[in-house]
């Protein structure tokens, strides 16, 4: 890229004009290159992503099936029972843990089992926005950064900004964000493990209405302590406090009585642990709220078909992307001629379209031939479809 540039500036907006001699034939033929390369790699990425995929959602349809087959229903979750040992076991019951959850720091504490602390500092932020066009023989790119302070929960690092001088952030912030965890949870007589304590995540804001302001130089305001000399109008530095909670585990809270939830694990002793399933998949699930095994099952397979979906969806994009950047040098090759041009950009694009589609379903199929061959066989005849509807959209061949 060429040195020279223009350039206006204001203290919170400035625009950048670079430019370049225009490339030419070979040195774009070369880029089209590089990137039937990242294309090729792309392409065969897709197989990967969309073989594996089609395995691990039946492994995990089979897994739950098997689950909910051998699941046993707790009827008293205050006893532990010797006969349910090793066995997948499911209970609902309120959360409990042993003491509560200390913030010194803001003299805050509460009984959950994760009470989260979030620190926001005000700083500068960046934008940009380019737009490339041609004058005189060139490529020219016209960049406008502007400038504005937000809060952010994360150090903005300033020395990256195209104009630090004006726009400077710190280095870091004088108070951390931390999550305390409880050591011990417990839904009745039961020790949830680390895994399915991880899986309380539902996190909410906390009120600070009834608490005082913990130092001099901290000051609350709504739901936030400032440390600010004016949190009306921040300065560049300052910082707010917020406080979120997850798994209320407390009767006598004035948030309200203890949080509900639904778990389904193996018991081991008076603890809840990994279920191990023939298919070789684990199963360790916890669901807020009072839920039967049927439901939480139910669940589980609809989270199943969402990801598997998603995974699909991946990989036939993968495939479009890698198919359109291998077959880009055709484009490259008439992209002298502008009529011809953009006729032959709408069939490669066309063409990636129908290829992608057919050798995702075809792909798909084989992933399912070991587990059901003859849903695997539909899919596979069903590969066809896009390839026979764009060659019957093709006009016939006139004989003379």
């Amino acid at each position: 890229m060429s040195g020279h540039f223009s350039d206006t500036s204001s203290k919170k907006e400035h625009v950048k004009i670079t430019s370049e001699p225009k490339p030419g034939f070979l040195e774009r033929l070369s880029d089209t290159a590089g990137g039937m390369l990242i294309g090729l790699a792309t392409f065969s990425l897709s197989f990967y992503l969309l073989f594996t995929n089609e395995g691990r959602a039946l492994k995990t349809a089979t897994s739950l099936d098997e689950g909910l087959s051998l699941v046993v229903p707790l009827d008293n979750i205050h006893s532990v029972s010797q006969q349910n040992e090793g066995k997948l076991v499911h209970l609902s019951g309120a959360l409990r843990t042993s003491k509560p959850l200390f913030d010194p720091s803001y003299g805050l504490s509460i009984q959950a089992v994760k009470l989260k602390r979030q620190v926001e500092m005000y700083q500068w932020v960046e934008y940009e926005d380019s737009k490339e066009y041609e004058e005189n023989g060139e490529v020219k790119k016209e960049t406008r950064y502007s400038y504005n302070t937000e809060w952010k929960s994360e150090v903005v690092n300033s020395r990256n900004f195209d104009r630090e001088i004006g726009h400077k952030n710190p280095s870091a912030m004088a108070v951390e964000s931390f999550t305390a965890i409880a050591p011990d949870v417990q839904v009745g007589s039961f020790f949830l493990s680390k895994g399915l304590i991880e899986k309380i995540d539902s996190f909410k804001q906390m009120s600070l209405s009834k608490l005082e302001d913990p130092h001099a130089d901290i000051t609350r305001r709504e739901d936030y302590f400032y440390h600010s000399e004016n949190p009306r109008r921040p300065e560049v530095g300052d910082l707010r406090v917020s406080f979120f909670y997850a798994g209320l585990s407390g009767d006598k809270s004035h948030l309200g009585p203890a949080d509900v939830v639904s778990v389904i694990a193996r018991q081991r002793g008076d603890q809840f642990v990994s279920y191990q399933t023939k298919s070789g998949d684990v199963l360790q699930i916890l669901y807020p709220g009072d839920l039967s095994a049927e439901e939480v099952f139910q669940k589980e397979h609809e989270s199943n078909t969402m990801k598997t979906w998603g995974l699909r969806a991946a990989g036939w994009l993968a495939m479009f992307v890698g198919i359109n950047l291998m077959t880009r040098i055709l484009h490259t090759l008439v992209d002298w001629f502008p009529v011809v041009r953009d006729l032959v950009n709408i069939g490669l694009k066309a063409f990636a379209f129908c290829i992608a589609t057919s050798l995702s379903l075809l792909t798909i199929s084989v992933g399912w031939l070991f587990y059901r061959p003859l849903w695997a066989l539909l899919i596979g005849l069903l590969s066809a479809v896009p390839i026979v509807i764009a060659k019957s959209r093709v006009p016939p061949k006139k004989h003379q």
